[in-house]
């Protein structure tokens, strides 16, 4: 599996994985995906396997008094490749961009019935700290998790 960062070139594909992985009216539009991704204020990291996109990674941040909070916009792998550790993988990159960027903090909303990217969250230190009501389309709850970054400054993920 190679991990890099999202080239221009990548969208087409990676626009095509957001559609494979979420159905509206959850999915994201690609207008607001093409404006996540052109954040500069962001960092976008792709898994490919063989030249095709297994997955990708959306993290943004933004300024506060004492740094920068980070926030997970989105992991997404394609269903067949699941199970494999390309979340978790993607994940510490998007961390560590964010801790590149002086962020230290991080959270993310996740469907309260997607077990499998909680164990994947709290595996790596997330706490659940609440719960948005309605957060999905189609009035699904979702949970809030957080951790600081503090202790990433020394992560193994380039």
């Amino acid at each position: 599996m190679l991990y890099r960062l999202y080239q221009p070139a990548d969208f087409a594909a990676l626009y095509a994985l957001e559609e494979i992985c979420f159905q509206p009216p959850i999915r994201y539009s690609r207008a607001w995906m093409r404006q996540l991704i052109a954040n500069p204020s962001s960092a976008t990291w792709i898994a490919e396997d063989n030249k095709t996109m297994a997955g990708f990674a959306i993290v943004e941040w933004t300024a506060v008094a004492k740094g920068a909070v980070a926030y997970i916009q989105t992991i997404e792998v394609h269903p067949a490749l699941r199970r494999r550790g390309i979340a978790g993988e993607l994940l510490g990159r998007a961390e560590n961009s964010a801790c590149a960027a002086g962020a230290v903090a991080i959270w993310l909303h996740v469907d309260q019935e997607n077990s499998a990217a909680i164990r994947l969250y709290e595996s790596r230190g997330y706490k659940r700290k609440g719960r948005e009501e309605h957060y999905y389309a189609r009035h699904r709850p979702a949970f809030v998790y957080a951790r600081s970054l503090k202790e990433s400054k020394a992560a193994t993920h380039p």
